[in-house]
């Protein structure tokens, strides 16, 4: 279990209004990447993910480009311990 991990990440730029959610569900379901991913009031998109390290790099690098019509300006990364506590992938609204 030592090479599963959790990202918490802050994603700027053009991504809300171009499907950043949806499409970030459908790669961390390929990856097969546990968590959520919301948009949040103030433009950016957020999310957490888990699960083994080179999942979740292959789903961070995706996040750097982003969807077609997006334009992702800075992906901040927060590294913390795996907790198991998800199940699948979410998109959360609030």
């Amino acid at each position: 279990m030592s090479d599963k991990i959790r990202s918490c990440v802050i994603i700027t730029g053009k991504v809300q209004g171009v499907c950043f959610r949806m499409e970030t569900k459908r790669v961390a379901d390929r990856f097969n990447v546990c968590g959520w991913v919301r948009n949040n009031r103030d433009g950016t998109v957020e999310a957490i993910f888990e699960g083994k390290m080179s999942d979740i790099d292959s789903v961070l690098k995706w996040c750097k480009k982003g969807p077609p019509y997006s334009r992702v300006v800075r992906v901040d990364v927060e590294q913390g311990s795996y907790s198991g506590e998800f199940e699948g992938f979410d998109v959360k609204y609030r």
